[in-house]
């Protein structure tokens, strides 16, 4: 891993009306658009499903990476994110993301120690661990 801080970039385009492309260096670009709830069409990536898209993908990645320096065998971790967006003092504001997370262990694990890495990769969790 490389030292901190670390910088990510991104860079969107887009006209008066229509999609928006997401582009990063070295990645395949994304198409965007607004929510069907912002009067966009419903079937793209808008900024708030790639914001608690973002959120799921870190808590599986940080998993993983802590399951890996703990030598804990695992067989998949699925998460949900569900933001809630609002209109506070004249913006739109998330004001609440929740996590529900399901890790499918091996018959046998130690299932504190499964919880443990769980809230260690993500201190908000609400886990359930499954094994078999």
């Amino acid at each position: 891993m490389h030292p901190y801080p670390q910088l990510y970039s991104a860079h969107a385009s887009g006209g008066a009306a229509g999609d928006v492309a997401l582009e990063s260096s070295g990645l395949s670009a994304l198409t965007t658009a607004p929510p069907a709830e912002f009067d966009g069409p419903g079937d793209r990536w808008s900024p708030g499903t790639l914001l608690v898209g973002a959120v799921a993908d870190c808590i599986v990645l940080g998993f993983r990476a802590v399951a890996r320096a703990s030598r804990f065998d695992w067989n998949s971790l699925e998460c949900g994110v569900d933001g809630t967006l609002e209109r506070l003092e004249g913006a739109s504001r998330f004001t609440r993301i929740t996590v529900q997370a399901t890790l499918r262990v091996l018959a046998g694990t130690d299932h504190d120690r499964a919880v443990k890495l769980l809230e260690k990769a993500e201190r908000r969790l609400e886990p359930t661990v499954i094994s078999g």
